[in-house]
């Protein structure tokens, strides 16, 4: 007997289901709530179900995001085998299960049990700590990366309604001193209302590193651009605000940014694949720490084109009859994050001074008439090829045409 325990997981609660055999549904569907004595619970029906099949029951279910790390962290520490599905395939196996249009979370957690039986599925390989923790870093770096763009533009237009003419006064508007300087002196009328003496001594406060000529030059161009300006005062006294909240807004995100980037770098020198990986030309650190985090150990995949699928650039195929689809687009069903830094890397590596492998290889999809997108989308896949091929062997890649 093959005895499997079905779990559709949920925020907080879970719905299972017991199948003792393929067709020998066992008892009727149970909850499992996420919490220690739930969790206590579902070992006891475990080792029940253990004794009365006289196999230990694998535990099938779907990846849900965040909401499944509970159980699973508790099948690993009890050493149960358990399966964690795509929610694609999960998804695709219940409309085709039944007619009917039933959806309900016992009849999900059934579905899952008549699946085990009906695919040949692989147990859950657990990924590395240490690439969970760099993951982890590297998608909340992408995620503050992001909120901070938002941000940046937000101000960009309030700095237009209040001191247009203070953009080009410092070489990097979103600088330390030049954030910190607006901050400071907010409006045209801020700006004027001071000498020019005191505007360079705050300057010179806030950027030490930088000579007291360079901050009498700041100083002469703000108040250049401070009498340039439009507007003396804010039209609207609510702006001068929201432009200062946002200014300490975006310096906060900076400090945070800065902050994760040293944690990133530091774990990611512990571990052999990151210098591997930057030896493609194209690959620096911060694209070389993505990849190598949402890759996980190389040992789950056996074949490059496993990988090929998981960054989801694999084309898809349309055949019915004798119609046979001869436009296909890449599945897009893997990792987005993945994809997005492979584009980068492959857009890194065409550049001048990139990887000579790669720009062979394109050139040579030009010749043959390829769009610019299949291109690239070619491209990546050739990427994936050889990333896969140096993790496995563990050496570098030589660029040579």
């Amino acid at each position: 007997m093959s005895p499997v325990i079905g779990l559709d997981v949920a925020k907080g609660e879970s719905k299972g289901q017991v199948f003792l055999a393929k067709g020998k549904p066992y008892g009727k569907t149970f909850s499992v709530i996420h919490t220690t004595s739930g969790l206590n619970q579902l070992n006891r029906l475990i080792q029940e179900i253990e004794e009365l099949a006289g196999a230990t029951p694998t535990v099938i279910l779907e990846s849900t995001g965040h909401y499944h790390a509970s159980i699973t962290q508790f099948l690993d520490e009890h050493n149960y085998v358990y399966i964690l599905l795509n929610p694609l395939i999960a998804h695709e196996a219940k409309k085709s299960s039944s007619l009917r249009r039933v959806k309900t979370d016992s009849m999900d957690a059934y579905r899952l049990c008549e699946l085990f039986y009906k695919e040949d599925f692989e147990p859950y390989k657990k990924r590395s700590i240490r690439f969970l923790n760099l993951r982890s870093l590297t998608r909340q770096h992408d995620a503050i990366t992001k909120l901070c763009v938002q941000t940046k533009l937000q101000f960009q237009a309030l700095l237009d309604q209040v001191f247009p003419e203070y953009v080009g006064v410092f070489g990097a508007l979103y600088s330390n001193v030049s954030l910190n300087t607006l901050l400071e002196f907010p409006t045209a009328q801020a700006v004027l209302s001071v000498s020019e003496t005191h505007m360079a001594e705050r300057i010179k406060a806030l950027c030490k590193s930088r000579s007291k000529r360079w901050a009498e030059e700041r100083a002469q161009q703000i108040m250049a651009a401070a009498s340039r300006n439009p507007f003396r005062n804010a039209l609207v006294e609510s702006h001068v605000f929201s432009l200062q909240m946002l200014i300490k807004i975006i310096l906060q995100y900076k400090e945070h940014l800065s902050n994760l980037e040293k944690q990133i770098d530091a774990l990611a020198e512990e571990l052999e694949e990151y210098k591997i990986i930057q030896s493609i030309p194209g690959i620096g650190e911060k694209i070389a720490a993505t990849i190598i985090s949402e890759i996980g150990d190389i040992d789950r995949f056996n074949h490059a084109k496993k990988l090929v699928a998981f960054v989801g650039v694999d084309p898809s195929v349309h055949s019915s009859g004798k119609f046979t689809a001869t436009i296909n687009r890449i599945t897009k069903h893997g990792s987005s994050r993945l994809r997005h830094a492979l584009y980068e890397a492959v857009s890194c590596g065409l550049r001048k001074s990139g990887c000579e492998k790669l720009k062979a290889f394109y050139a040579k999809k030009k010749d043959e008439g390829k769009p610019y997108k299949v291109i690239m989308v070619a491209c990546i896949n050739k990427l994936v090829h050889w990333i896969y091929a140096l993790l496995t062997r563990k050496e570098p890649f030589l660029d040579l045409v």
